[in-house]
């Protein structure tokens, strides 16, 4: 799953795996275990460049097999990232309107998302969508969706005879 920080990837995620009978990766959580630090921390210490290095190395050393995958808001930018999860795999985009991720996101200094002091949320929302729209095979609108709404409509559309 990509998506905007926000979108509900790591929550929609779980309760997806679950149902599904899969295993659950977070490479968010990931990234923050292999490198021992919060996200916030790798990009104070190492900057956007060295944050974005370390999810592509975390994603492109990652084996997920039968496995729902949340990844980080910040994985489209990386293609070969996106290539190695793209294989074998269905990339699902949870797309979320700005006014909704405004109100979900209220510790956006604090969070771990791969943005420079000057841009705002809005900034990186026209940013990234293009590059979520062009690397998903199925798009999601989860605005207006509690979880088990956007659990509901991804199994709709991963198997659309069964309804």
């Amino acid at each position: 799953m990509v998506g905007m920080p926000g979108a509900g990837k790591s929550t929609v995620g779980v309760i997806l795996a679950k149902t599904l009978g899969m295993d659950f990766v977070d490479t968010d959580l990931e990234i923050q275990r292999s490198h021992g630090r919060l996200l916030q921390d790798i990009i104070d210490e190492s900057g956007i460049a060295g944050f974005l290095r370390a999810e592509e190395q975390t994603i492109l050393k990652g084996s997920y097999n039968h496995a729902v995958i949340a990844t980080g808001g910040s994985v489209v930018y990386s293609s070969k990232a996106m290539a190695h999860l793209k294989k074998g795999a269905v990339v699902i985009y949870l797309k979320v309107d700005i006014g909704t991720l405004q109100r979900r996101i209220n510790n956006i200094a604090t969070r771990g998302i791969a943005m420079s002091r000057d841009q705002t949320l809005n900034d990186i929302y026209l940013e990234r969508t293009p590059l979520y729209e062009q690397y998903a095979d199925i798009i999601i609108d989860c605005s207006n969706k509690d979880v088990e709404g956007a659990v509901e409509s991804i199994l709709g559309r991963l198997n659309p005879s069964n309804p």
